[in-house]
């Protein structure tokens, strides 16, 4: 699975959860090392450093949030190809700066 110049955006939020459908997701990849960048909606800039490996993507995750609040966690996630050719990213997170988790969906852009 590769998912570098994969677009994205979230069709699913957990409660606890701060990313949105405004917010769009952008991911580089090289080798297993992956890194992305998001932003919109409540997100005035988030990235996220990790590791794929298989279908299995592992990551920690920082944010400046709308309100000027600062937050983070980590998230691991199961990579998917939809019958359609997209990508889909189901995350699983923990906040360490606040409390709760939850699971959030990401689907590749047309």
């Amino acid at each position: 699975m590769n998912i570098d110049r994969v677009v994205m955006y979230v069709s699913s939020t957990a409660d606890q959860g701060v990313v949105g459908s405004g917010t769009r997701l952008r991911f580089t990849q090289k080798g297993s090392r992956v890194m992305g960048r998001y932003s919109g909606g409540a997100i005035s800039r988030g990235c996220l450093v990790g590791t794929l490996s298989g279908s299995q993507l592992v990551f920690r995750y920082a944010q400046v949030e709308a309100s000027g609040e600062i937050h983070g966690g980590r998230s691991v996630c199961e990579v998917e190809r939809r019958p359609d050719g997209r990508i889909r990213i189901v995350e699983h997170f923990v906040w360490r700066t606040r409390p709760g988790s939850g699971t959030n969906v990401f689907e590749e852009t047309d």
